[in-house]
C-alpha cells in the first residue's frame, strides 16, 4: 500500500460512516472520496492520521469486501 498526499485537508472532506461499521458502538470507520483519492479514518480520532488510497488501490479492496 502506498500512502499518497492529498490536496484536501481532512476538514475539507465530506466524511461518511462505512456501511460495515457497527451501529451499536463507537468503533466506526469513516470514508471520504475525491476524484483522485479515497480517505479512511477512525471516527474516534477524527483529528488523527488517515489512510489515503488511489482509486486503483481501493478497487481490489471493494471487490474483496463485496464477495459473499
Amino acid at each position: 500500500m502506498a500512502i499518497k498526499p492529498s490536496t484536501h485537508s481532512a476538514d475539507e472532506l465530506e466524511w461518511f460512516k462505512s456501511s460495515y461499521s457497527s451501529t451499536q458502538g463507537p468503533d466506526c470507520v469513516e470514508i471520504a472520496t475525491t476524484p483522485a483519492a479515497i480517505h479512511v479514518r477512525d471516527s474516534k480520532k477524527k483529528q488523527g492520521h488517515n489512510l489515503t488510497f488511489t482509486p486503483d488501490q481501493w478497487k481490489p479492496f471493494m471487490t474483496f469486501t463485496s464477495q459473499p
